[in-house]
């Protein structure tokens, strides 16, 4: 009978690893944790508080919609902003939005208190009742919004990539519009006498990820503010492009709004010069994706770092070629956003 892979010792899983890293040409030590990923999101998504749940961001985008091609490794979830907020958001219209600048500051203070409140008497206790059932061997650790998941290993490579999980929770949001689809392991292909976990998670559609990837390089490029691991935001629209979902999300004005609106109301940055950064204008003809200076200095040596720590699935394009297609997409959705404006001028 087939035994579960979290059911075998630390040294079978391994081994079992090992012979999946063997056949697939990946690191054993992106296989397990994309397996803790995986479990992680079963668990997430079969708890009782699962219907208010919204999986989002880059691993969305490998894991459901496999429309980018690196290894993505923290999971972001929101807890929607109705179930968290219910008394604040109730005559706030469908997209849950405070009326003012001041009533947002209100909303957020009160939400980030509750989320983390949530997730330290809700989330960690049922995650590590669910490590407890299957008898896994990991630690839990909250910080304010994110529940991190340190897990055992025998597998070697970690360094870019760490041993555990990260599950980074939002409740600001709807996370609308949302699917269901389906998740598996990617060392399942090659192990078909080993049961891997599954899940189902609600997961946002992949045009509101992309315009949230988006406005998030138009703020980096404007603060000129590139740390490690940011360079995975530049590699996923390329990637997104290329499968044709960059373009429909380009073309979908409302979802391009939507997230400018909500990012507005909750996320308001300055640029490097203090000045408050307009969403509205990034999505309207003013979007900036390629840094220059220190700053696209920066990004290309956080961008070797991912090859170098072989995130990439397969042989990843040179840093120019990223950032000329990068360009080409600016121009491409800001000839679109520009077209907008001029045939709905402001009145």
């Amino acid at each position: 009978m087939p035994e579960r892979f979290f059911s075998l010792s630390a040294d079978d899983r391994k081994e079992a690893l090992e012979v999946a890293a063997s056949q697939s040409g990946r690191p054993a030590y992106l296989l397990e944790k994309d397996a803790w990923v995986v479990w992680t999101l079963g668990a997430l998504f079969s708890s009782p508080f699962a219907k208010d749940l919204i999986f989002k961001g880059g691993t969305s985008l490998s894991k459901v919609y496999h429309a980018i091609d690196r290894f993505s490794e923290d999971i972001d979830v929101t807890y929607d902003i109705r179930a968290v907020a219910h008394d604040l958001v109730k005559d706030a219209g469908p997209d849950a939005l405070p009326a003012s600048k001041s009533q947002a500051r209100k909303w957020r203070d009160t939400i980030d208190n509750r989320l983390a409140e949530w997730i330290e008497v809700e989330v960690a206790p049922y995650i590590q009742h669910q490590l407890n059932a299957e008898a896994i061997d990991a630690r839990l650790r909250v910080d304010n919004d994110s529940l991190y998941i340190d897990y055992q290993t025998k597998v070697s490579g970690y360094g870019y990539v760490a041993p555990w999980i990260k599950i980074e929770f939002g409740g600001r949001s709807t996370g609308e519009p949302t699917q269901e689809l389906a998740v598996v392991c990617d060392a399942a292909e090659y192990l078909p006498g080993v049961v891997f976990p599954t899940a189902v998670p609600r997961v946002m559609r992949a045009e509101r990820t992309a315009w949230e990837k988006m406005t998030a390089i138009h703020v980096f490029c404007l603060q000129g503010d590139i740390r490690d691991q940011r360079a995975r935001h530049w590699s996923d629209i390329i990637r997104l492009d290329a499968t044709g979902l960059l373009e429909a999300a380009i073309q979908d004005r409302s979802t391009a709004h939507r997230v400018a609106d909500h990012k507005s109301r909750f996320f308001a940055e300055k640029d490097a010069q203090g000045n408050l950064i307009d969403y509205h204008n990034a999505v309207q003809g003013g979007l900036v994706l390629v840094p220059v200076g220190n700053t696209l200095e920066r990004l290309h040596a956080d961008y070797t770092s991912m090859i170098e720590s072989r995130l990439f699935l397969r042989e990843a394009e040179p840093f120019a070629d990223v950032i000329a297609r990068c360009d080409d997409i600016q121009a491409r959705a800001n000839a679109i956003g520009s077209l907008e404006q001029s045939s709905n001028p402001p009145s």
